[in-house]
């Protein structure tokens, strides 16, 4: 009967710190989550009041599309925030290169900038790639005039040479000559 009370005592003395531990290691991974998922509410009620702030209904005034058999389109539409957009579209060029054709867009869209402007914008996009245009988009400066200048002469001499070579074989077989000569790096002086 001892050994049996004593059994039982040891048993129930092993398994004491082993229910402790799972206890104390549950409250420790409830402690854990706990602040994560109060985090993680704060952050969905951050998103919601900022959603909230920032989101404005738009209308949209106007919307057609239209679409033809042989793949041509046409869309436009309006909204209410003064952004108006217009495109059409359509495949041209079927030949061996270009089995399927190629699409051809064309289009235009408008919308007022944060400064009250009206922006402009019109735009193809073809085989050639996409190109834009609108009053407000940078341009390439014109080339000053003595550089043009300087171009021209260039492009004169160029075209001086080609003719002399066409007409003196002479000519021809010296610049070649000389043309090689710059090529080794031993460059021509007249």
């Amino acid at each position: 009967m001892k050994l049996l009370i004593l059994s039982a005592l040891l048993a129930s003395a092993c398994a004491f710190p082993q229910r402790n531990n799972d206890y104390d290691h549950h409250q420790q991974h409830q402690q854990q989550h706990q602040p994560q998922q109060q985090q993680q509410h704060q952050h969905q009620q951050n998103i919601e009041k900022r959603t909230q702030e920032t989101t404005t209904w738009i209308p949209i005034l106007k919307y057609n599309k239209e679409q033809g058999e042989d793949g041509s389109y046409k869309t436009e539409y309006q909204t209410g925030n003064n952004i108006v957009h217009e495109e059409s579209g359509y495949l041209k060029d079927f030949s061996d290169a270009h089995p399927n054709g190629v699409l051809v867009q064309q289009g235009a869209y408008s919308y007022e900038a944060p400064d009250g402007q009206i922006i402009h914008v019109q735009y193809t996009a073809d085989e050639k790639g996409f190109r834009v245009t609108g009053d407000h988009l940078p341009t390439e400066p014109p080339i000053p005039e003595g550089i043009r200048k300087g171009l021209e002469e260039i492009y004169a001499g160029i075209k001086r040479r080609e003719q002399e070579a066409k007409s003196n074989p002479k000519y021809a077989e010296t610049a070649a000559q000389r043309a090689e000569l710059d090529y080794n790096g031993q460059y021509y002086h007249q």
